[in-house]
């Protein structure tokens, strides 16, 4: 059977990063996520890759010092999971194997549990736990994903009850429809006619030659279901089997191979959810801006140029005033001069989310999907300075926005704020790069009486600023989480063995008395600092999932700038 390759069909992997240059914040980040889901050994060897660049097996392990066997089951980890890459070595064929780590892929296990609701948003539980499996193992067959998937929720069912294959494979087939999910190649698929001889530099950031995968574009399988014949119900778990075999061992594969789907394995999309959140984004906007209507109407064409509209695209598919009025919702019972209306009012708004490139069928429209991240954007960075420093800062920094360049005097007469406090507030906004000041000579001996300096906002590289920023806040509430967690392992392990105790006695029907006995085993200061570690756990968790939301937005607008 081929090994799987976890380089998707939009070839993740091989693709040119948007973000070239890793930064010490980045780096840092992505060792706390990888210790946090995979453990100290596999985060020593992705963090050394990280800074290092290509590197064949021998390499890391002598210059981490750990163990060859070690070295090579990290790497299994870490391949398994899409972080790492693999090609031949910088002299060519021949040459010992060389493994890459994937900083953009590392930092995509920060954004795991948006994923997962947003699965369980469009499909329902059954969703979830599909996008949960595959995230948690990196890829999976679809035979197996079904069965481990039933299994789940006919465990969770009341007694009795139990979960068809047939609803769970209904969910997957619906999440490969809309390109949630795609297949894997095998390394043979992956591997190029005639590798390629030219050297990899130390550190570059150029893929490997044997992950260069062909497009979805190029490959009609990419999303195209084997013929799987899944006939059954998910099993209840018992006890007994959950300490005999751990989940997805021997017994699930063999399982796999007698389904005919051996060897075609399924990974995420993450593009595609990117898609989604992007217009979740605009959809949320729109509403914000203008009203619920307006936003319905945005939803609906990007909803019918969701699967044609590439990831990197500027605008999406035109559309015509027709096919938009026949796509809306039944429950939209507004009449076609009304939706002309409404699409004249989105094209003429200043924030130019609609645009209009022709008149036939009724007007052809498109969602400028570039200038919509530039406005998200730029609204991220004004709320930001806002927080910060304050209204009056803010109306400055928006004032620099929009006039592009003014002088000091200008700042405080168009802003209506006192010299003093407008210097001030300039020069704290210059000393956190957020506002850049631009000297213009009149004469070539730069003399400040015939110099005209001009304050200014470049957009792109404060939105750069700001996105590290975010990377050192979220490796800072991970940090703060591991140590309050340490602090009370204790407790909590106290906790978690009551806990096993008392679902124990439950399911053996055991006496009121003695669950009210164990529950006793934790003491009154005991549980109320047990309660307040719970809370702040939960509120860094939630903290980790809002700044992560303003770095996809962030990560969108740059990687538009770069694609447009």
């Amino acid at each position: 059977m081929h090994q799987p390759n976890p380089t998707s069909c939009n070839n993740i992997l091989s693709r040119k990063p948007c973000f070239a240059q890793m930064t010490a914040q980045e780096v840092r980040l992505c060792g706390l996520l990888l210790k946090e889901h995979f453990g100290e050994v596999v985060e020593k060897i992705g963090t050394h890759l990280l800074r290092g660049g290509a590197q064949n097996l021998r390499t890391i392990a002598n210059e981490t010092n750990t163990p060859l066997d070690l070295v090579k089951k990290s790497l299994c980890v870490l391949v398994q999971h899409g972080v790492c890459s693999f090609g031949s070595g910088r002299r060519g064929p021949g040459s010992p194997v060389e493994y890459q780590a994937n900083c953009e892929r590392v930092l995509r296990i920060l954004r795991y549990p948006r994923y997962i609701y947003s699965a369980k948003t469009l499909y329902g539980d059954t969703g979830e736990l599909i996008v949960e499996e595959v995230l948690q193992r990196g890829h999976m067959t679809m035979s197996n994903t079904v069965k481990t998937v039933a299994d789940r929720l006919t465990h969770n069912m009341e007694e009795g009850r139990s979960m068809e294959y047939s609803e769970v494979v209904s969910a997957f087939s619906k999440l490969v429809e809309t390109h949630f999910l795609q297949r894997c190649f095998t390394v043979d698929e992956a591997a190029p006619a005639a590798p390629s001889a030219t050297p990899l530099s130390h550190g570059t950031q150029a893929a490997p030659a044997s992950v260069a995968a062909p497009t979805a574009e190029s490959n009609p399988d990419c999303y195209k279901l084997p013929p799987v014949t899944l006939i059954g119900r998910g099993k209840r778990r018992r006890s007994s089997d959950d300490a005999e075999e751990p989940r997805g061992g021997k017994k699930a594969k063999m399982d796999s191979e007698s389904c005919g789907d051996e060897g075609i394995y399924w990974q995420m999309n993450f593009e595609r959810f990117h898609q989604h959140f992007r217009d979740q984004a605009i959809i949320s906007a729109v509403a914000s801006k203008l009203d619920q209507t307006s936003s319905e109407i945005v939803r609906t064409m990007l909803r019918m140029s969701e699967v044609t509209t590439t990831p990197t695209a500027a605008y999406t598919q035109p559309l015509s005033a027709n096919e938009i009025f026949r796509s809306l919702p039944p429950n939209y019972s507004i009449s076609r001069p009304i939706l002309d209306q409404y699409l004249s009012l989105l094209v003429d708004d200043p924030m130019e989310f609609v645009g209009r490139s022709g008149d036939s069928g009724g007007g052809i429209y498109v969602v400028n999907l570039h200038r919509a991240l530039v406005n998200l954007a730029r609204a991220t960075l004004e709320s930001v300075v806002q927080e910060r420093f304050g209204s009056r800062s803010a109306r400055i920094f928006r004032l620099l926005l929009r006039k592009r360049h003014l002088e000091q005097k200008q700042v405080e007469d168009f802003a209506m704020i006192p010299a003093k406090e407008a210097k001030d507030m300039l020069y704290t906004l210059l000393s956190e790069n957020l506002v850049h000041l631009q000297e213009i000579p009149k004469t070539p001996d730069h003399a400040p009486s015939r110099t005209f300096y001009l304050y200014t906002v470049n957009q792109l590289p404060t939105a750069r600023l700001l996105l590290q920023h975010c990377y050192k806040t979220v490796a800072n509430l991970i940090e703060r989480r591991l140590f309050e967690t340490k602090e009370n392992k204790r407790l909590l392990e106290k906790s978690q063995r009551i806990e096993a105790i008392l679902a124990s006695l439950q399911a053996s029907g055991a006496e009121p008395e003695q669950l009210t006995e164990v529950e006793e085993m934790i003491t009154a200061p005991e549980r109320q600092q047990l309660e307040a570690l719970r809370h702040h756990i939960n509120k860094l968790d939630s903290t980790e999932n809002q700044v992560d939301e303003t770095i996809f937005l962030l990560e969108s607008y740059i990687c538009s700038t770069k694609t447009k």
